[in-house]
């Protein structure tokens, strides 16, 4: 049968029977998150609609952070294969129902949310991880540091990305698949099999607001990379920021580039803005396995070790060729003067090319 009609669910029970012994939890699971993610592509889709069933009364992007999380947690709590759930909108790691799985949880319901008061994509991120067997069987309680496990220790990540088509990327460690919500039949099917990200590229995404704020190696990059084919690169490069993670993540999975939210100078004891847990590991091992690199600037994301359940860290990741010359960058020491003023000064839009100027 070709892949097209290959849904999510014969794809995890295929994925589960590699391994002997499998008990059908994990497809279980796999079947339960991606339920989550229909109910939420719906409400998403509402937009500004949506308010009635939820009472915080702020901004469209706030009421959807609730709405959305309580989806999540309403369908996988009470599911039977988790033994608990760490989320951004709660302060505590929430224990599962009244059976104990073998799985941990942790997810953003809702990466992008401010991008729904201007209709931009947005889309939910997860990762899997096994719970210690003391909580399996029972005999201890859930704490927050059963979540504390690196980036090479999760079973499965996955992002869901909601746009003209709602997209369910996947890893469980056989590389990266990706598949398209089919409305009709109401099911995930097999759309993007193997991704593979282009070892180099001609594009990064940044947030230039913060240009002020780059350590050296950042903006040593990025003036390159603005020089073109007159700078060291010897060519152009494009520039983009959807300030959605999972919006750029699969333009990266699919056309290349490199993602850039690194580390800055505004406040010494936040070393990074994207949460480890449940935003830059499970990113970090879908792109490692579609053949690109995820770093900090000074090591490989997924060997971090984390000190607490909301610990933010700098984020970097894409082409591999590119990841490996920003962490290079980082461990050179570069005094050209050129990176002590404001990058953005030196080229402008509105001067005219050199080939152009009149002398």
């Amino acid at each position: 049968m070709p892949n097209r009609f290959k849904t999510l669910t014969r794809y995890t029970i295929e994925e589960e029977h590699r391994h002997p012994g499998s008990s059908g939890e994990f497809s279980a699971l796999i079947n339960v998150v991606s339920t989550a993610a229909k109910i939420i592509a719906n409400q998403v889709t509402r937009g500004a609609i949506v308010g009635s069933e939820v009472e915080d009364e702020g901004s469209v992007s706030g009421r959807l952070d609730v709405l959305t999380d309580e989806i999540m947690v309403g369908q996988t709590q009470w599911s039977g294969q988790l033994a608990g759930l760490l989320s951004e909108q709660h302060d505590t790691v929430l224990p599962a129902g009244t059976r104990r799985g073998k799985y941990l949880l942790a997810y953003d319901a809702l990466d992008g949310s401010s991008n729904i008061d201007v209709n931009l994509p947005v889309g939910s991120i997860f990762s899997i991880l096994r719970a210690p067997e003391g909580i399996v069987d029972g005999g201890a309680d859930l704490a927050e540091s059963d979540f504390l496990q690196p980036g090479v220790e999760q079973v499965c990540a996955g992002f869901t990305l909601y746009g003209p088509a709602t997209m369910l990327v996947l890893t469980t460690g056989s590389g990266v698949d990706g598949f398209t919500l089919d409305r009709e039949i109401g099911a995930f099917v097999l759309t993007h099999p193997q991704m593979r990200i282009p070892q180099d590229t001609g594009g990064f995404a940044i947030n230039a607001a913060n240009e002020r704020f780059w350590e050296r190696p950042v903006r040593r990059y990025v003036l390159e990379c603005l020089e073109g084919v007159e700078g060291p690169r010897g060519r152009d490069f494009n520039m983009r920021w959807v300030a959605s993670l999972v919006a750029d993540t699969f333009h990266i999975l699919t056309k290349g580039g490199v993602y850039l939210y690194p580390r800055d100078t505004r406040s010494p004891a936040v070393p990074g803005r994207v949460s480890l847990l449940y935003g830059a590991n499970p990113i970090a091992f879908i792109v490692e396995q579609a053949g690109g690199a995820a770093t900090t600037g000074h090591e490989r994301v997924m060997e971090v070790s984390p000190s607490a359940a909301h610990q933010r860290v700098p984020f970097i990741f894409g082409s591999r060729n590119e990841v490996l010359r920003i962490e290079r960058y980082h461990r050179e020491p570069d005094a050209d003067k050129r990176f002590d003023s404001s990058l953005f000064g030196t080229r402008s839009l509105f001067r005219p090319a050199r080939h152009d100027q009149r002398t």
